[in-house]
């Protein structure tokens, strides 16, 4: 097909603040987990797909499989807490509190927080 451009798994974007190799990384809708290390404003690729060990919010409890997780936009770790925050994912296996990670399935490669957002993106 000569429109192809690239599997999209792993793209390059310009990192936001400093990142290190395994952290989440949020380019306005695009979530990924960096492959190495960045300084801000520097090229870094993100893997926008597959399952990942991720920091977490060591004071929640993450008690069942599919579970809706979160980049938590003040700290860069993931979250059960929705509220402001950008989904990355679901939960792969049962965590306890206090805990320093999680499984977590990548689930979509950018995040509409709100329904406005996906009429807008749909054009519906």
């Amino acid at each position: 097909m000569k429109n192809f451009v690239q599997t999209g798994d792993i793209v390059e974007v310009t990192a936001p603040a400093n990142v290190s190799s395994g952290d989440i990384v949020a380019v306005g809708g695009l979530i990924g987990i960096a492959t190495g290390d960045a300084l801000s404003s520097a090229r870094v690729n993100v893997k926008t797909t597959g399952v990942f060990e991720l920091a977490k919010t060591s004071a929640q409890a993450w008690a069942t499989v599919g579970l809706a997780i979160y980049r938590d936009n003040s700290t860069g770790l993931a979250t059960s807490v929705a509220a402001g925050n950008k989904l990355i994912g679901v939960n792969l296996a049962v965590t306890a509190n206090p805990s320093a990670s999680g499984t977590v399935l990548l689930t979509q490669p950018f995040s509409l927080s709100s329904s406005a957002q996906v009429t807008a993106e749909i054009g519906a």
